[in-house]
C-alpha cells in the first residue's frame, strides 16, 4: 500500500524558514510534487521535481523562496521554503505520480497518490 507522510510544517514568523519532507513507503515515483491550500481558498500547485532531480516547475508566488529536492535512496521529497509570508499559510500536501510531468497540463490532474498534508502557518 502507497503511502505518503509529509513532516515538518510548524508555526514560524515571516522571514522565517521551515523543510518540509515527504516520504513514500516502499516507492520511488518518477515525480513528486508540491501542493497547498490555504484557508477558504482551492488546493493549488507549489513545486514538482522528476525521478533524476530535474524538472521542476515552481508556482510564480514561490519562485526563488521555495526549493523542491528529492533523496531517491530514501524516497523523501523535500520543499524548502525560505523568506515566508503571511500569505504562505496553508496545508502543504504531498503528491506523487508514477508518470513524468512536464508542466504542460494540470498537475493536480497529473497526479495519482497524496498524502494528508502538513500545516505551515507563517505570522506577520
Amino acid at each position: 500500500q502507497v503511502q505518503l507522510v509529509e513532516s515538518g510544517g510548524g508555526l514560524v514568523q515571516a522571514g522565517g524558514s521551515l523543510r518540509l519532507s515527504c516520504a513514500a513507503s516502499g516507492r520511488t515515483f518518477y515525480t513528486m510534487a508540491w501542493f497547498r491550500q490555504a484557508p477558504g481558498k482551492e488546493r493549488e500547485f507549489v513545486a514538482t521535481i522528476n525521478w533524476s532531480g530535474g524538472g521542476t516547475y515552481y508556482v510564480d508566488s514561490v519562485k526563488g523562496r521555495f526549493t523542491i529536492s528529492r533523496d531517491n535512496l530514501r524516497n523523501t521529497v523535500y520543499l524548502q521554503l525560505n523568506s515566508l509570508k503571511p500569505e504562505d499559510t496553508a496545508v502543504y500536501y504531498c503528491a506523487a505520480s508514477w508518470k513524468r510531468y512536464d508542466g504542460s497540463t494540470s498537475a493536480q490532474d497529473a497526479m495519482d497518490y497524496w498524502g494528508k498534508g502538513t500545516l505551515v502557518t507563517v505570522s506577520s
